[in-house]
């Protein structure tokens, strides 16, 4: 079978037409997932003096005839979603969409398609790295690790094995810490090799080790076979000298839905094996989690800005298509008949 997740590609579709960009990988051992939008979100202007909705008070009990309810008034704005909204990316690849829709010229579309192809490369910097998540190969948890058939709970008929199944809620954690064993082993293979055994140890009953005291999982949505994910982890703060445990967040997230399909909360306890209790983090630990705490917060601001020059993209080529005045959807061939 053909790897899904081989090529990325935005399509929209609307009656006798449709538009598509496929986005070819920068790398071939980074391609970005496969993303389809079939029936995409129409964003439509406000009617005139129709900005506003006001919703009349009503007394809803004997009660409150002395104090009707006050009346509470909801506006519709067309303005772009702000950079921080957590569903940006989704939210840009339909807004693009629209544009598509009311028509573009040569000079716009290739400009939406540099916005699509960095959407597609990007991803997982702008929806992970703007958390402060360290998304490269020499940070990466887990990157790409396939979603194996026998990791979902099987229910129903056969037929319907696969829409009524979804990875076993257990198997997150063991994501988690398998991605969590690699976090450290990048330490000793990438980061600091001259404490390369120190590092190593970390995971075994030998000398000082590192135990998970809890672990909390968020389930963001029932993430099904096939699919690939890839996990990242980052410190929640930077430990003080002489701390005993630090907490790790983790972002598990869907290649094939392009976000995070559950996170988790570790908190972990430095533990010396050889007198059986716990021990402060080492020297350096210490030294390398003040320089991953400073590639974080960098990470968030270079997510920011690349987000923030996407937007103005996308922005101009609303404020050309159909937020204008006089603007028209383009309906192509259906037009005529």
């Amino acid at each position: 079978m053909e790897d899904i997740a081989h090529y990325s590609y935005f399509v929209v579709s609307f009656p006798e037409r449709s538009v598509s960009f496929q986005i070819i990988p920068r790398y071939p051992h980074s391609q970005p997932s496969f993303c389809l939008n079939k029936t995409p979100t129409f964003l439509r202007c406000p009617a005139p003096g129709r900005s506003k909705m006001q919703l009349s008070p009503a007394p809803f009990a004997r009660c409150l005839k002395q104090n009707p309810i006050r009346v509470c008034r909801c506006s519709y704005s067309t303005a772009s979603p702000p950079a921080h909204s957590p569903r940006w990316l989704s939210e840009t690849k339909q807004r693009i969409g629209k544009c598509v829709m009311f028509g573009m010229d040569k000079e716009q579309l290739g400009r939406a398609g540099v916005v699509l192809r960095a959407l597609g490369e990007e991803w997982r910097e702008l929806v992970a790295g703007r958390e402060g998540f360290l998304t490269d190969r020499k940070r990466a948890g887990l990157l790409r690790q396939r979603v194996v058939w026998g990791e979902m709970d099987c229910m129903g008929r056969e037929a319907d094995i696969r829409e009524q199944s979804h990875v076993n809620n257990v198997t997150y954690n063991r994501y988690a810490e398998s991605a969590r064993i690699n976090w450290a082993y990048n330490y000793a293979l990438h980061h600091d090799p001259a404490h390369k055994e120190l590092w190593s140890q970390l995971w075994t009953p030998r000398g000082d080790g590192l135990i998970l005291r809890s672990i909390r999982t968020d389930y963001k949505f029932p993430m099904t076979w096939p699919d690939r994910i890839s996990v990242f982890h980052k410190l929640r703060a930077l430990p003080r000298p002489g701390d005993h445990s630090f907490i790790l967040d983790v972002v598990i997230l869907s290649e094939l839905q392009q976000r995070p399909a559950a996170r988790c909360e570790e908190d972990i306890v430095v533990y010396d094996y050889r007198v059986g209790k716990k021990a402060e983090i080492m020297g350096f630990m210490m030294d390398e989690f003040e320089k991953t705490w400073k590639e974080q917060e960098e990470m968030k601001a270079k997510a920011e800005r690349r987000i923030g020059e996407l937007e103005a993209v996308v922005r101009g080529l609303e404020k050309e298509t159909w937020d204008k005045e006089g603007a028209v959807e383009d309906m192509g061939a259906a037009a005529g008949r």
